[in-house]
């Protein structure tokens, strides 16, 4: 491998070491580095599809979206110098994860407004968001590709609703980033928003960090998006101009990820200093949506803590990401052990905050490239509109009574042997993913992430963690189109309160029961192990009563 360090990363492959280098090696007389760059489809399919050659713009996105740099400051400086105090994201996947990445690792600079992401559609954080914040003083940026997605304008139509009762212009509270002619363009026109940003057509949603969807917010916080553009624009130059390709930073990643999943290093499990504890939410959403399909896929494994090197299957591999200023000691020396135990580790320092966008251009480019090595097309999200269907089924009432009656977490006894009954079927390979209807919110993340640890430790399993509706934007293609190796845990419960949806007939409990229903049937539809759990009113409660369940388990 090469040397160079800083931008290369550190690789500690082990026994997978050779099969890396002759992939590059393969690469490398394919010319996969130049016909990448020239958008050449057939890097991933013998004829073209859709959603290949036209989702190919983040490859020269750095370039082409410092022409936005000068307005999109303009307008962050002026919403700072207007009093605005705070901005909403209104946002799903690949609309809310680079905002919330640039929200964690930077924060809000001195006098510009806080930044809140909103991509949950239960009532009990919505109105959680809303009573966090003067409406008077705040902007919302309701972000959507394609201009229909059902969580982001019930958001919008929500707060519109809310903030016309105390403003005669609401209009300039609102901001719309979207593409170019879609149905949220054209209402954000006739509601007099205060902007409309188009977005890049050729830059699929979990790309699309460094477009508007990603930058616009960063801007409003105060950051440097400048900075942030030269970072990625730097990396992706390493990439166009590396010759051969076992000296291209993405290539050399792409490779890794491709060849140790087919050895059946399939789980990703990321690690980071605290800065960047975010950023794995993001490469989640990067990593399962482009390579979970046709049955095949790389399983990322974020915000787990750290295991022992006894609690890890074989079917594992870290990823170190960290500033230098915060890398620990004790983190290392963990990592070190792995290792010792024929885990492969690759570490990623980071000068500064800053280098997240070369991370970002990094990874990009190394996702693409592994979809060639798993045979898969990594810019479509084919199972994705299956969940959305039977969601809009149960909000009609069409919806078939097949599905599952939830398992109650005052069953007791009941729960235990539902759990056990449904644990019981992991086979080689397996994980297990915690789905969690619920409002997202510091008490219930760390009740799941005990039952999370607590899963882990006796099962000795991969477990993730995604909060519905937010994860079905992420990870939710892997979960019906990717391997089938994982046991679903739904968690679902019945809001303390409800709030109505202006102009539509339903509220946003109904919502989000519909979209638990829906997934809960797609799951089962893919002949995935399921099991679905009713926390009941009280969803804390509820949580307690799983955790004293996985306690029980042998």
């Amino acid at each position: 491998m090469p040397t160079d360090v800083a931008r290369m990363g550190t690789f500690k492959l082990g026994t997978y070491e050779p099969a890396i280098h002759d992939r590059l090696g393969k690469w490398a007389d394919e010319d996969m580095g130049r016909r990448i760059w020239e958008k050449d489809f057939t890097v991933w399919s013998p004829e073209d599809q859709p959603e290949i050659e036209d989702r190919l713009g983040w490859l020269d996105l750095p370039e082409r979206m410092s022409a936005e740099i000068a307005s999109i400051r303009v307008f962050a400086d002026e919403i700072k110098d207007q009093g605005f105090t705070h901005v909403v994201v209104l946002g799903m996947g690949g609309s809310s994860l680079a905002p919330e990445v640039f929200r964690a690792t930077f924060g809000s600079a001195p006098d510009y407004p806080e930044l809140t992401v909103l991509d949950s559609t239960h009532p009990d954080r919505v109105a959680a968001v809303e009573s966090a914040v003067d409406l008077k003083e705040t902007l919302f940026v309701v972000s959507s590709k394609s201009g229909t997605t059902i969580e982001s304008l019930s958001l919008m139509r929500y707060f519109y609703d809310r903030v016309s009762k105390i403003c005669d212009a609401p209009g300039l509270h609102f901001v719309a980033v979207t593409d170019p002619r879609t149905p949220l363009e054209d209402l954000a026109r006739k509601l007099r928003f205060r902007m409309v940003f188009s977005a890049r057509p050729d830059v699929g949603g979990r790309y699309s960090a460094l477009t508007h969807f990603g930058l616009v917010p960063a801007a409003l916080m105060g950051i440097d998006i400048g900075i942030l553009l030269s970072r990625a624009r730097s990396m992706a130059v390493t990439c166009a101009t590396a010759a051969p390709e076992d000296d291209n930073p993405g290539l050399v990643l792409g490779a890794t990820l491709g060849e140790l999943a087919l050895a059946g290093r399939d789980k990703v499990t990321f690690v980071t200093s605290p800065s960047l504890s975010a950023f794995p939410l993001w490469l989640e959403q990067l990593i399962a949506e482009s390579t979970g399909k046709d049955g095949k896929g790389i399983i990322p494994v974020a915000g787990e803590n750290l295991s022992e090197p006894g609690i890890c299957g074989d079917d594992r591999f870290f990823v170190y990401l960290a500033l230098a200023s915060e890398t620990e000691k004790e983190v290392l020396d963990r990592l070190d052990a792995l290792e010792a135990k024929g885990h492969p580790v690759i570490q990623f320092i980071l000068r500064d905050a800053e280098d997240i966008a070369i991370e970002m251009f990094r990874w990009e480019m190394a996702v693409a490239s592994a979809g060639a090595i798993l045979g898969i097309h990594p810019f479509n999200q084919p199972d994705v509109e299956l969940t959305k269907q039977l969601a809009r089924d149960a909000m009609s009432g069409k919806a078939k009574a097949d599905a599952q009656t939830p398992v109650s977490a005052d069953s007791g006894a009941g729960l235990e042997e539902a759990l056990k009954k449904s644990l019981s079927k992991a086979g080689a390979g397996a994980y297990i993913a915690l789905q969690a209807f619920v409002a997202p919110g510091a008490d219930s993340t760390t009740k799941l992430q005990a039952i999370r640890m607590a899963l882990r430790n006796r099962m000795k399993l991969a477990v993730t963690l995604g909060f519905g509706p937010g994860f079905l934007h992420s990870t939710g293609q892997m979960h019906k189109g990717g391997p089938d190796k994982a046991i679903f845990i739904q968690l679902v419960d019945s809001p303390a309160r409800d709030l109505k949806v202006p102009e539509t007939d339903y509220t946003f409990a109904k919502l989000i029961a519909a979209q638990a229903a829906g997934d809960l049937q797609a799951l089962e539809k893919k002949g995935r192990h399921v099991l679905s759990i009713d926390l009941g009113k009280d969803a804390l409660k509820g949580l307690d009563k799983l955790e004293a369940a996985v306690g029980k388990l042998k």
